[in-house]
């Protein structure tokens, strides 16, 4: 049966270029969009700009532009990453539209008309200078609980804490570093708490419709001793966003009318007439359809407003809620989480510009992804090999070979494989359905892997009927051309299995295979010639990937190198002198006052495996997120007795990816570089008091 489906990802917000999680997140739709229509199924994959909030107002304002040419000049941008990475959606617009404001206001007025809105008067800090209420974000101050000072207003990055605003001690606006005032505002509130709307989601969200880990997130907000709360609509102007009917001064939060955009897109895409091409219904007539099937792609990180605030909205604005929300986990590299200033962070732009054919990015990351809500790592040293040997040694290697011998001796005919014992062999249709089937259900990696074991099939197969001797005797040529069409029919199903993945590739291959625009039924239909064979794809040079991060500095001689642990007091090999180290050159204060050298706690250690120096450490250095260092003092220290140590770090030396990931500073230890002066390896110590991140001086 021919399937009708509305697909979206998650809107980026309007203030920043595309990052790697969201190319990530569009490649595993648009994976998952073109296998439905491989199929035949009718779909219409939509997203948009998040353009509204405090955020895209307050950047626009520094930079002496209206917040609307902040938002044009971001959206721009979006063309030359969705084409750069084959990301095909039907339609891209923004939630600054009057499609927008049309179907926000109109959802709001039949909540507030089923009873659903609340007025209710709450006390928030003001900023006087700015004229303005602050959100949490754009309020400071000291920690009530361990005391840090320019902290956020509403978590302590220092120890953890979580509190409201107003419990910062000395609290100052971090717009105008005024302090701030109590001011009381009326505000609207939507009724999820409600016992209608509690019934409903859980039914909605707990009916097993939903990915396990994320239907045990709902239901701990549903059935937790708490429960749910009524969600805050409404903010104050000014604000960029869109207004409340009949409430002046009012605008709602951005988060309600950012999901929404979802809808506005689609009737964006039925009011330019594109969607006229699938379907003959209006807008409102296709999304009220019951046979229509709703699915939202999003981050882990807002599986909150997608899974309660959401369905609630459009169900009881008396619209559909959506079929499913597809959940998946972060991006990281190398086990670290992305940071552009750790040397940690993928630009997808750089990606492009350096010349890395976006299809291996593609082919990765779906290798890498499944259905459930894990994250996904980027290593280079396997982004590298994974390609090569899948994409280019197994895949384009059956063309490669086959196509040789069936040009030069055959003209490029094929026989037909149908009733050959070895084609059956292949068991072709059974891993076509199965492939199938992973696909549906986002089990990318799985569905790669499969195909991989069968390209390996093709390939043995290839390899055991040793071709190259049979080209020698005329004699045996029959029964080269049938090694010769079974390894093409195999990369004619291959070629199928592959094109939601790598479409630009498939297109190429379609064109060698003579076979037209491949349609998923097709990987049982082998050609019957194939044309000129062009080279299909490169292997990665790893050098490639060192230019996708930013190289670290070439260290001076004589000095340790990052990553490993440095050894002060260290005296030149061969001197026979006293034990005093020789100056290796003078320094001005101003020259030491570059190294920022800070007090670290040591969080976790492990020994690096295929390493016999390296150990790996997690450190605390005061920051929100902990760092990893590989230092060389494996043979002085057991990674059990480092746990809990205080050291002290350089902080600020720039990243330096290493085989065995990157490594994001350097810890200090003393010791002899000539073993006839005395032998060890000593990690510096703080004395104790000593806390993360203090600046060592």
């Amino acid at each position: 049966m021919k399937r009708r489906l509305f697909v979206t990802t998650a809107l980026p917000y309007a203030n920043g270029s595309f990052h790697i999680g969201h190319i990530m997140e569009y490649i595993q739709a648009d994976i998952w969009v073109r296998f439905q229509r491989m199929r035949g199924h009718e779909v219409h994959f939509v997203c948009a700009d998040d353009a509204h909030g405090a955020p895209i107002m307050l950047k626009a304002e520094s930079e002496g532009v209206t917040p609307e040419a902040l938002v044009d000049r971001i959206a721009a941008e979006r063309p030359r990453y969705l084409n750069g990475f084959h990301i095909a959606f039907d339609n891209w617009h923004s939630t600054h539209s009057d499609e927008n404001t049309e179907l926000s206001q109109d959802i709001y007025l039949k909540l507030r008309d089923a009873g659903l809105i609340d007025t209710k008067t709450i006390e928030q800090f003001y900023d006087p200078v700015k004229g303005m209420f602050l959100p949490d974000r754009y309020i400071k101050g000291q920690c009530p609980v361990c005391g840090a000072r320019d902290q956020y207003g509403d978590a302590c990055e220092v120890c953890g804490a979580v509190y409201a605003p107003t419990e910062l001690v000395e609290p100052y606006s971090a717009l105008s570093g005024a302090r701030p005032q109590l001011r009381e505002s009326e505000h609207f509130f939507f009724r999820l708490s409600a016992k209608r709307c509690v019934e409903f989601l859980r039914g909605w969200a707990l009916d097993g419709k939903l990915q396990p880990e994320v239907a045990n997130k709902a239901r701990e907000w549903l059935e937790g001793e708490q429960g749910l709360g009524d969600w805050d609509i409404s903010r104050d102007a000014p604000y960029f966003g869109i207004p409340i009917p009949d409430a002046p001064g009012k605008y709602f939060y951005v988060w309600l009318d950012a999901p929404i955009g979802y809808l506005a897109s689609l009737k964006n895409h039925f009011d330019k007439g594109q969607a006229a091409k699938l379907t003959a219904q209006s807008f409102e007539q296709f999304v009220a359809d019951p046979a229509v099937e709703q699915y939202h792609f999003i981050g882990k990180d807002i599986i909150y407003f997608h899974t309660l605030f959401w369905p609630a909205m459009l169900h009881f604005a008396g619209r559909k809620a959506p079929t499913n929300v597809f959940v998946h986990g972060f991006i990281t590299v190398s086990g670290e989480k992305m940071s552009k200033s750790r040397g940690t962070g993928i630009s997808p732009l750089r990606y492009l510009e350096i010349g890395m054919n976006p299809e291996w990015l593609r082919y990765y990351i779906a290798a890498k992804l499944n259905a459930k809500v894990e994250d996904v790592d980027f290593n280079p040293d396997d982004f590298v090999a994974r390609v090569n040997a899948d994409l280019v040694g197994k895949y384009v290697n059956i063309a490669s070979r086959a196509s040789s011998f069936l040009a030069r001796l055959f003209d490029g005919a094929l026989v037909d494989v149908s009733a050959l014992p070895a084609w059956q062999a292949f068991e072709t249709e059974r891993f076509g359905a199965e492939i199938a089937q992973c696909i549906e259900g986002r089990e990318l990696g799985r569905a790669l892997r499969l195909a991989m074991e069968y390209a390996d099939r093709i390939n043995q197969h290839f390899d055991s009927c040793k071709p190259w001797e049979l080209a020698k005797d005329e004699s045996r040529h029959e029964a080269l051309q049938q090694v010769c069409s079974v390894s093409i029919a195999g990369f004619h199903a291959l070629t199928v299995w592959l094109k939601p993945v790598l479409p630009a590739l498939a297109a190429r291959a379609e064109v060698f295979l003579g076979a037209g625009e491949l349609a998923w039924d097709d990987f049982m239909r082998a050609p019957t010639r194939v044309g000129r064979y062009e080279h299909l794809m490169t292997r990665v040079d790893p050098k490639l990937l060192d230019a996708l991060f930013e190289p670290a500095p070439a260290a001076p001689p004589a000095q340790p190198v990052p990553g490993s642990a440095a050894r002060t007091g260290a005296k030149p090999r061969g001197d026979s002198g006293p034990t005093r180290p020789a100056a290796s050159g003078v320094l001005s204060i101003d020259d030491f006052a570059k190294v920022e050298l800070r007090v670290a706690r040591i969080v976790a250690a492990q020994a690096v495996e295929g390493s016999d120096k390296l150990l790996r450490l997690t450190l605390d250095c005061g920051e929100d997120t902990p760092r990893t260092v590989f230092a060389g003092i494996k043979s002085a220290y057991s990674p059990e007795s480092l746990v809990g140590r205080h050291t002290v770090m350089v902080a600020n030396l720039a990243p330096r990816k290493m085989k065995f990931g990157v490594s994001q500073g350097m810890v200090l230890a003393a010791g002899f570089d000539d073993p006839a002066q005395g032998e060890g390896l000593f990690l510096l110590e703080p004395d104790e008091g000593a806390a993360s991140g203090m600046r060592v001086r």
